[in-house]
């Protein structure tokens, strides 16, 4: 929900006393805020970190771990794939958009490598030189690189090379939530920056941004414990607090399709570094893109067909999970209907997954489809001329309406079932303030605010629309980095 708390900046002659300083204030210590802790220490600066929880790791500890990352890594080499920056620039402009940041994508394909070579040389974030190719929203072992973006399916494998690029740290005992593949990003980055001498002070929550009389943001002002502390930053003040998931208000003005399903993040994602920066004049950007997860698991409905409430099919089933996620609830009104027969159905329940929970039992089971369409509620013939359609093709291999890869195209029999998947979506928020490539928030008028930088999700990132997953720790990691080292140079 809103903080009621006043927002606006407060004049650096107003402040009697000042708690704390350092010369580069990080606010949140998720991945973003991590990142840029660390490089703004390695450049010399000291640094001091304000989170709002009890301790670190934000949502990015929660999460799955994926880290968007391609161009050629040594993972994606020693698992024998080949991967360039021009290949990896392409498909994250057509599948993230409309309305990339195209500069942003550069800069993060081109130093790709690079940023793989920092994560795991300089801050020891380990990956296992394994590739998981089954379906699956991550995968149920400790491999480490996986598709996350649907770069192998339908339209994108046809004019770009695929290559998967989730690469996920390695885990023992895998799990997913707390404490999963996330915190194996989390504890090395919190680690290294400990190492360098990275302060932290919990319990604080941000409250307004402390400006010179030159408009310079000088501090932060938060409340720690209850009482209102002043935050002196002599260098700069990098925002990294997470998204509007949790923000009714915001949600209401800029992402209503999201209101009352936030998913993947956290209660703490309440986008006020967003509303400090905006009382500052800051540009904000894709504040209606959204993450959307689809809650099956894809071991089932890759085997099948997706239809809407109108029993048609409306996107290739084995494409990125959070595509059909958003196909769902933004182009069909949040309908969906896994219809599948008998044997897929026993055959995706067998295949190993990190999500069982989201292996969801049939509502209506019939003999043929026409009996199967008339439990469901469908208009007479719709589901039928659907499923005749589909295994008309099917029977060669071939789903010529949607693009759906061979191996994945087979007839549908009897007895059939229809899994009720209605409702079954959630997500997060992709918008935020605007950046430029070295992470310094802009102005309404184009000019960098000074003092100020952001990275994370309280950001407009590489994903304007589309998503794919790593993309959140990716450009949370890569652009925090370019935070901390331009607060640090600021």
């Amino acid at each position: 929900m809103a903080d009621a708390t006043p927002i606006r900046p407060i004049p650096a002659g107003e402040v009697t006393e000042w708690t704390y300083e350092s010369d580069v204030v990080v606010a949140g210590y998720g991945v973003a805020g991590a990142s840029a802790a660390v490089a703004a220490a390695t450049a010399g600066a000291e640094v001091l970190v304000l989170e709002r929880a009890g301790g670190w790791g934000g949502a990015a500890s929660m999460s799955g771990g994926f880290i968007y990352l391609g161009g050629g890594t040594p993972l994606q080499k020693a698992c024998g794939f080949e991967d360039t920056a021009d290949n990896m620039k392409a498909f994250m402009k057509a599948a993230l958009g409309p309305g990339v940041d195209e500069s942003k994508i550069d800069a993060y394909c081109e130093g790709s490598v690079d940023h793989y070579h920092w994560l795991t040389e300089e801050c020891g974030v380990p990956f296992k030189m394994s590739f998981w190719g089954e379906p699956g929203w991550e995968p149920p072992g400790d491999d480490g690189l996986q598709y996350t973006g649907g770069e192998n399916a339908a339209p994108f494998n046809a004019t770009i090379p695929p290559a998967p690029r989730g690469h996920v740290p390695q885990m023992s005992d895998k799990r997913t939530g707390e404490q999963g593949g996330g915190y194996m990003l989390m504890k090395p980055l919190t680690d290294k920056a400990a190492e360098l001498g990275v302060g932290a002070e919990y319990d604080m929550r941000v409250q307004a941004l402390i400006v010179d009389t030159g408009g310079r943001v000088v501090g932060v002002q938060a409340k720690q414990y209850g009482k209102d502390v002043a935050v002196r930053a002599r260098k700069g003040v990098v925002l990294a607090t997470g998204s509007f998931a949790y923000n009714d208000d915001m949600l209401e003005a800029y992402a209503p399709r999201l209101i009352g399903r936030p998913a993947a993040s956290i209660e703490e994602h309440d986008g006020r570094a967003i509303r400090m920066a905006q009382a500052l004049g800051a540009d904000l950007a894709h504040m209606d893109a959204t993450e959307v997860a689809f809650f099956c698991d894809p071991q089932l409905f890759i085997r099948g067909i997706l239809v809407n409430g109108r029993g048609q099919r409306y996107i290739n089933e084995d494409t990125y999970p959070g595509r059909i996620g958003q196909a769902t609830l933004i182009e069909n009104q949040n309908q969906s209907f896994l219809v599948i027969d008998e044997q897929a159905y026993e055959e995706g329940m067998s295949r190993p997954t990190s999500s069982p929970q989201l292996r969801h039992q049939p509502k209506r089971v019939a003999e043929s489809v026409a009996e199967l369409e008339a439990e469901m509620g469908l208009p007479a013939g719709a589901l039928q001329a659907t499923v005749d359609v589909y295994n008309r093709h099917a029977a060669n291999g071939e789903d010529p309406l949607f693009g759906k890869k061979t191996e994945w195209v087979k007839p549908i029999g009897s007895p059939v079932a229809a899994i009720d998947l209605r409702g079954m979506t959630g997500g997060f928020t992709l918008g935020g303030l605007r950046t430029s490539v070295d992470s310094e928030v802009l102005h309404v008028s184009g000019e960098p605010i000074p003092g100020l930088f952001a990275a994370g999700r309280c950001t407009s990132g590489v994903s304007a629309g589309g998503y794919a997953s790593g993309a959140s720790l990716g450009d949370g990691s890569f652009f925090g980095r370019r935070a901390g080292i331009s607060a640090a140079r600021s």
